[in-house]
């Protein structure tokens, strides 16, 4: 009997619907995916995917089994905790014993504490990394003694939010579930972190050495906000410059520090730094008649007494957002403005690139006609968004259709004909 190339797919179809365990991976090992249509070959991509989350949940319950539910005590003075367990891991996976006990955190923070997390993560409804950042930015407010209701509360959030966002992305809609929950604990915690900042030195091999700022966000979003405008300001003058991105940072970095050591005199006082980062903050909040975390463009959810100070030096515009989604509306004006004052609603509205997982800055993006101005389309909210230059070009040469909503979201359509939802913004959840 000949088997077809429709037979495949259809069989491929079959198993990724399939609950993941060793039948479908039989099943799905038996097949030869350089012979699948280019359509089903990625089916078989994603069926393979949700068997890794199953494997990896089993991996979790082995990982726990191993080190012991709760953390073994220290047995003397030259003894840790976890020592023994931690060496066991480390040594049947072939890790490193700082990898091995952030296993062992991860699996005990998911089998102890989120077990709708664990079965997301064995029927395949979710990959290995969601689990993972879910867990780890769970622990510490774990640990803190944060009531089950809300460890449920945020567990279903983040869950809902990975259907359509990358693990990067679910990690901020956490942190700002958890700031939202229980907004003491949040500065608290944030202040705690605060007194952990520092700036270190490492040496590598070949003449380099790494530099590592653990810094406040707010802070760390101005270092890199300063280093961008310095390399804007060179690229302008340089069109023949052949360094990468990573290269030009790292050369503007050097170059400021030597400006700053080569033309300070001693005693010099500094001036009060500007405030260059976009801080997203409710009313209320701002106006310390609610506790609500606001959002810090880059990076995600920051304490509000952060945002308030911040937007004390800042320069201001008025968004209007849908009441029940938040999700952007207007730009606030009620008449025609010029385009201006478009671009600058688009860049609130998006933030960043809007192919999925894509985390471009819309301030660094093209805003893109979804449907073309040559055939029609309009400079509207609506067909208007942030697509970074090579998304732009995958939409335009690439093959890509992207369908366009008023409030942001978009749905995308590979050359291979899958499609791709990615949901509207509210300004105040990370993205």
């Amino acid at each position: 009997m000949t088997i077809t190339h429709s037979d495949h797919s259809a069989r491929v179809c079959q198993l990724l619907g399939a609950t993941p365990g060793i039948t479908t991976l039989a099943a799905l090992v038996d097949i030869d995916p350089a012979r699948l249509a280019p359509t089903a070959c990625i089916d078989y991509l994603s069926a393979l995917e949700r068997q890794t989350s199953w494997l990896q949940a089993l991996m979790h319950n082995a990982i726990v089994a191993v080190a012991g539910v709760q953390a073994s005590r220290a047995q003397g003075i030259f003894e840790g905790i976890d020592d023994a367990e931690r060496e066991d891991v480390a040594s049947a996976l072939r890790l490193s014993t700082g990898t091995a006990q952030i296993r062992i955190d991860v699996a005990r923070t998911l089998v102890n504490h989120l077990p709708n997390t664990c079965s997301a993560l064995a029927a395949g409804e979710i990959s290995p990394a969601h689990a993972t950042v879910i867990a780890r930015e769970t622990a510490s407010a774990i640990r803190d003694g944060l009531g089950a209701a809300h460890i449920f509360q945020i567990e279903q959030s983040a869950l809902a939010h990975a259907e359509f966002h990358t693990p990067a992305q679910v990690a901020n809609k956490v942190r700002t579930t958890l700031a939202h929950l229980a907004p003491v604990e949040f500065e608290e915690a944030c202040e705690r972190a605060s007194d952990s900042r520092r700036v270190s030195m490492y040496k590598e091999s070949d003449g380099l050495a790494t530099v590592i700022a653990i810094l406040p966000a707010a802070d760390a979003q101005i270092v890199m906000k300063a280093i961008e405008n310095f390399i804007d300001v060179q690229s302008a003058n340089e069109m023949t410059d052949t360094r990468n991105i990573d290269m030009k940072r790292a050369d503007a970095l050097t170059s400021m520090a030597t400006w700053a050591l080569s033309s300070a005199p001693s005693g010099i006082e500094h001036h009060r730094r500007p405030v260059s980062v976009n801080v997203t903050i409710d009313v209320q909040t701002l106006l310390g008649l609610a506790q609500n975390p606001a959002q810090l463009a880059g990076y995600g959810a920051i304490a509000p007494s952060v945002a308030r100070a911040l937007a004390s030096d800042g320069k201001w515009r008025r968004f209007i957002t849908d009441p029940q989604t938040g999700a952007l509306l207007d730009y606030g004006r009620n008449s025609y403005e010029p385009p201006q004052a478009l671009v600058d609603f688009l860049i609130a509205r998006d933030r960043t690139c809007r192919f999925p997982g894509c985390h471009m800055a819309a301030t660094k993006s093209d805003l893109d006609h979804a449907k073309s101005w040559d055939s029609g389309g309009e400079t509207s909210p609506a067909n208007l968004g942030a697509l970074c230059r090579r998304h732009h070009r995958l939409k335009t040469h690439g093959g890509w259709m992207l369908e366009s909503s008023a409030d942001g979201a978009c749905t995308w359509t590979s050359p291979l004909g899958k499609k791709y939802v990615v949901p509207a913004r509210p300004m105040l959840e990370a993205v």
